[in-house]
């Protein structure tokens, strides 16, 4: 697997200089030892106790990335999963550690515990007055002697920051950390490993399995499950932190992107764990984000803690921090009626024709079977939709054919404008009902069927920008339509058909998403708007 690396040895060093480089002058990291990458605020003045944490690298935005007024103080940066060594620990300590003292937080695993816990015990020899935290909020294995630090870390850099900045001392900031490391539960659930830079991916899972209780360094998970549904998934991952959380009273919560989920999956399971009972329990809601990753692993994890009014308090005070995923009040989704203008008046009244209903039927029925070819052909020139659109729109023309003006044509093809127009995405389906709209109001003033779908394409030239020979649905449209005004539906299906094989011989597309390729990647390859038009006609002809 490819990624944007020079030498895996200096990834983390780099890394480091990356973020410094981009913080607008708010971070600084140590220098004179490169085995030491330590990120500190630019601003520190030893005025009040600072907030140290850090551990392996591969958890970005964490743990650097949440270095700042309000959070950490400094971060230090071990290797790629690894924990970073007992003298770049005692360095970052030593560099930001007045006379208030220093709290290290840190995550339970072995090498976090010793090299923190020895770089603790240097400074504290050097007469430093340091406190340590660890984090524990893992809940995959019921009654574990050590459940793993992951993701709940972060609110417990939150509170503690927060506490710190207030000019709190050193014992109440650590009583702070202790209490919100005690309260905070996490569970993670993930469908692929994790590919370490500059090594090749791994797949242990198959297809439509999943990982849940896993940890943030590409362990397997606990169990394999099969992948239910968001719903079911959310249900199943509350149920679990719900044992560990005490009953009743409000939460917050975490839903963090553990590096390769995306923003609508995040969203997705976002509202699914809402709906939950426990969810229901959840008044400040941060993310969904990557907060805590674990490289690219396509995976999530949730994060609940106890709120009262100084965790509340804690977690919803500003920090200068970009990649901190703000805490919102959740609130029941807000609503607008439709607007009173976008109903074009009463729907029009169904009637009945045999011959009609068998073409919508035909035709709809043809670009349903054909999603998934229409989706791989678009995969490899464009966003890989064509088929789901065409299909969507097929689906509701099906269920809508009843109550359609069957036996009307200038208001048939107004009816079809407004229902793809409403449920059909992409570019593909606003042409057609362009096509149909323009359609409808040629037959409305007395053109017939050949001269109306004529003006349908014609405006559909019009707005869409595309001619012929573009590489677009027109080249097997347009040829078909001069096909049926002269031989009639045989005639059309096979020019749409010759019209979609010309389109594989054209190595430029004149509009759309492919006209961004280069010619190899287009040829031999048919357009799979032109390809569903001539599907349609096909369809049309053995009706």
């Amino acid at each position: 697997m490819a990624h944007f690396i020079n030498d895996r040895a200096a990834l983390v060093a780099e890394a480091v200089d990356g973020l410094v480089a981009g913080s607008g002058g708010r971070l600084a990291r140590l220098d004179g030892d490169p085995s030491i990458r330590v990120v500190l605020r630019a601003d520190w003045s030893l005025d009040r106790v600072a907030v140290v944490s850090g551990g392996g690298s591969g958890h970005e935005p964490a743990h650097a990335g949440f270095v700042g007024r309000g959070l950490l103080t400094a971060a230090i940066c071990g290797d790629v999963f690894a924990s970073p060594s007992v003298d770049a620990v005692l360095a970052g300590i030593l560099a930001v550690t007045g006379p208030a003292g220093c709290l290290l937080i840190i995550k339970n695993y072995a090498g976090d515990r010793l090299n923190f816990g020895l770089a603790a015990e240097r400074a504290r020899a050097r007469g430093l007055a340091v406190e340590t935290v660890t984090v524990a909020d893992d809940v995959a294995i019921p009654g574990a002697a050590q459940p793993r630090g992951i993701a709940g870390t972060l609110l417990v850099h939150k509170a503690a920051g927060f506490a710190a900045e207030s000019g709190r001392s050193l014992s109440e900031v650590a009583r702070v950390a202790r209490a919100a490391a005690a309260g905070v539960k996490s569970l993670g659930i993930a469908v692929s490993g994790c590919t370490m830079p500059g090594g090749t991916a791994e797949s242990r899972l198959a297809p439509g399995e999943a990982e849940l209780g896993l940890g943030i360094h590409g362990e397997p998970g606990i169990e394999r499950i099969a992948l239910p549904p968001a719903d079911d998934l959310a249900r199943l991952m509350t149920a679990r932190l719900a044992e560990a959380l005490p009953e009743g009273g409000p939460l917050a919560l975490l839903v963090n992107d553990l590096g390769g989920t995306t923003a609508l999956e995040r969203q997705v399971l976002t509202g699914a764990v809402l709906a939950t009972p426990l969810g229901a329990r959840v008044r400040l809601l941060l993310g969904p984000a990557a907060a805590m990753t674990a490289l690219d692993m396509h995976g999530a994890s949730l994060s609940l803690m106890p709120l009262d009014a100084e965790t509340e308090a804690a977690l919803t005070a500003p920090t200068e921090v970009p990649a901190w995923p703000r805490a919102v009040p959740v609130a029941p989704p807000a609503t607008r009626p439709l607007p009173d203008r976008l109903d074009r008046g009463p729907a029009p009244t169904p009637s009945h024709d045999p011959a009609v209903a068998a073409a919508l039927e035909a035709v709809c029925t043809a670009l349903i079977a054909a999603e998934a070819e229409l989706n791989a052909l678009d995969a490899r020139v464009g966003d890989g939709d064509t088929g789901s659109t065409f299909a969507s729109a097929a689906r509701a023309v099906l269920a809508d054919r009843n109550r359609l003006p069957q036996a009307e044509p200038a208001a048939l093809c107004r009816a079809l404008a407004d229902r793809l127009a409403r449920v059909a995405g992409g570019s593909s389906g606003v042409l057609m009902s362009i096509f149909f709209e323009a359609a409808g109001s040629g037959l409305a003033r007395g053109m017939g069927w050949p001269e109306a779908l004529e003006a349908g394409v014609a405006r559909l030239q019009a707005h869409g920008g595309a001619r012929p020979g573009d590489r677009t649905l027109l080249d097997a449209l347009v040829p078909a339509l001069r096909a049926l005004s002269a031989g009639g539906l045989d005639a059309a299906a096979r020019a749409a058909e010759a019209g979609a094989a010309a389109t594989a011989r054209m190595t430029r597309a004149g509009t759309g998403r492919s006209s961004y390729l280069a010619a190899a990647d287009l040829a031999g390859v048919e357009d799979p708007g032109a390809v569903a038009v001539a599907r349609a006609f096909a369809a049309l002809a053995r009706g």
